[in-house]
This record gives structure tokens, sequence and C-alpha cells, in this order.
């Protein structure tokens, strides 16, 4: 199934992307630039150099799913020194509504868990 939902995290890379990357370069990215695990079915928001351009990837059962959105005019408003956005953060993001001040309550986050190789 191709969605988005609640009980997804979102990382966002802070660094502009050249557009051009697919799935393996995106890969390699968020492994060695974020330390994260590309399996973990987490979201990956990349940005270009021009903010005109979005590519969200995520993996799901079977394999990647990479969702790409071009804006034709206008720009993607980057959160000031946030890695990591809520749901709603990315839809407001995608639709280009620019929150000036955001004052995130305190909620329950379930402990992230480490992955361990069998021995």
């Amino acid at each position: 199934m191709f969605a988005l939902t609640a009980s997804q995290r979102f990382f966002l890379y802070s660094q502009p992307v050249d557009m051009r990357k697919s799935f393996d370069a995106l890969s390699g990215i968020i492994t060695t630039g974020l330390g994260k695990d590309v399996l973990s079915g987490d979201v990956y928001i990349f940005i270009g150099k021009s903010r005109d351009k979005i590519k969200l990837l995520v993996w799901e059962k079977g394999g990647f799913v990479l969702y790409y959105k071009r804006l034709e005019s206008g720009t993607f408003h980057l959160p000031k020194q946030q890695d990591y956005l809520s749901y709603s953060e990315l839809c407001l993001l995608i639709e280009g509504v620019e929150v000036q001040v955001t004052h995130r309550r305190k909620r329950y986050e379930r402990p992230e868990q480490k992955i361990t190789a069998p021995p």
C-alpha cells in the first residue's frame, strides 16, 4: 500500500541533495550521513538545493518507495534546526504552509530500539 501515516517517524536531511540521486545513493546518505537504519520503515526527507523539489524515501515490505514532488512555482521552507518532523509538520511543509512559531507540547514517545545482530 502506498501511504504515509502518523505512526511513522520522519527525518529531514538538513543539507541540500542532488535530486538526480535515487534509491541507492539516498540510502547511502541515510546510513552514513544520518547514522540511521534505512530498513527501519522510517521516512527520510531530502530537499534539493533550489528547494523546489522534495523526495521522501521509505522502506516498505519488499522494497523501497520513493515519493517525489516538484513545485512549478515557489519553494519549500526548511524548518530551522530540526531534523525530526511529525506527520502534520510534513504535511504543512509539502503544502507550503510556513509556521513561524512552534511550541511542541510534551508527548509520550516510545524509546528507540537498538538493532543487534545475533551471535
